[in-house]
């Protein structure tokens, strides 16, 4: 799956929020209005991968899904996720809203421990990053 981490500026801004919500609740957690129809699937090893700030940085295994309520009585459901993010190879995403799937074929690589990865990209221009990406030179 993928999807907008709405909020957060970079990946250590995402990494701050969930620790905080993982200490109030029980577990991490993000919450949906739809149930995926390929439940089975992505529970044989499947991740959320999180776009932030308009790039597709880190992907994060979900542990399950269930049937939950919000606060309203509104049915929906809840991603159980494996705390800790796992960075990738960064990709530029267009803005959508909700999730999607993503394909195994077409996601993005894990960044390996200890791999060369161009740093301060992140303090860049998202325009400048873009077009940097399009180009082939991130």
């Amino acid at each position: 799956m993928i999807k907008l981490a709405v909020g957060p500026k970079d990946v250590e801004a995402m990494e701050r929020g969930q620790a905080l919500r993982a200490r109030e609740a029980e577990g991490l957690r993000h919450v949906t209005r739809m149930t995926p129809k390929r439940a089975p699937e992505i529970l044989q090893g499947g991740s959320i991968y999180w776009v932030v700030a308009g790039v597709l940085r880190v992907r994060q295994r979900i542990l399950a899904i269930e049937s939950v309520r919000r606060a309203d009585g509104t049915a929906a459901t809840a991603l159980v996720l494996q705390p800790g993010l796992v960075p990738v190879h960064p990709r530029p995403m267009k803005p959508f809203q909700g999730w999607r799937y993503l394909e195994a074929a077409a996601a993005p690589p894990d960044i390996a421990e200890g791999e060369a990865v161009a740093e301060g990209i992140d303090e860049l221009p998202p325009r400048l990053r873009r077009a940097l990406s399009d180009l082939g030179l991130l």
